[in-house]
This record gives structure tokens, sequence and C-alpha cells, in this order.
């Protein structure tokens, strides 16, 4: 898959400062928007595991879910879903609750 000049960009500004997980996440949906899934997938796995301590980014596990399903590995989708519908109940959050309650619809659509 070629490489766009967005994803150069943002590949520049992640060297400077690699531990940001919103420009990670940004580079997957650049992934995903070139119509490369599996590169999508792997930035985005790349991305949970760099954050899944104490801060998980949960917007991560439902864009892999969602990639998986679209490259027909329903398998992987639902254990990544698992995950982050763990990771979103663990956060708390307002924002985590309304992606937990978006990964389960998806996870029910798949099982």
């Amino acid at each position: 898959m070629a490489r766009t000049p967005r994803m150069e960009q943002i590949e520049a500004l992640l060297a400077d400062d690699p531990d940001d997980p919103f420009l990670r996440y940004g580079l997957a949906m650049e992934h995903a928007s070139a119509g490369d899934d599996a590169g999508c997938v792997a930035v985005l796995r790349d991305l949970i595991a760099r954050t899944a301590g104490a801060d998980p980014y949960i917007p991560a596990y439902l864009q892999a879910g969602q990639a998986l399903v679209r490259l027909d590995k329903i398998a992987e989708a639902c254990a990544v879903l698992r995950d982050g519908i763990a990771a979103a109940e663990k956060a708390g959050t307002a924002d985590a609750q309304h992606a937990r309650s978006e990964m389960q619809g998806l996870l029910a659509s798949i099982e």
C-alpha cells in the first residue's frame, strides 16, 4: 500500500514524540482511509500495547475490531473487542462507556 503524504507527516511527528497516542491513532486512521486495514490494525495493536497500563487508548480497540472485521478476521476482532470492553469498564469515564457500548454492539453483531 502506498504511503500518503499525511502518513509521512504523522510519522515525522512521531519521530519526535513516539509515545503520543493521538498521533498513533491518527496514523492508523490514515491507513484505514487509504484502504490498508492490515496497516491500520498493526498501528492500533502497537498503540494498544503502548497504552495498556494506567491509561489505555480506548478508541483503538473499537477501530482495531472494525478493521479486523473488514479483514474477515472475526475471532481476532472478538478478542480485541473483549479486551477493549474490559479496558473501557476499568476506565469508567463517560467517553469510555460510550466506546464500550459501541464495542458491545459490534461484538454482538459478529459473534
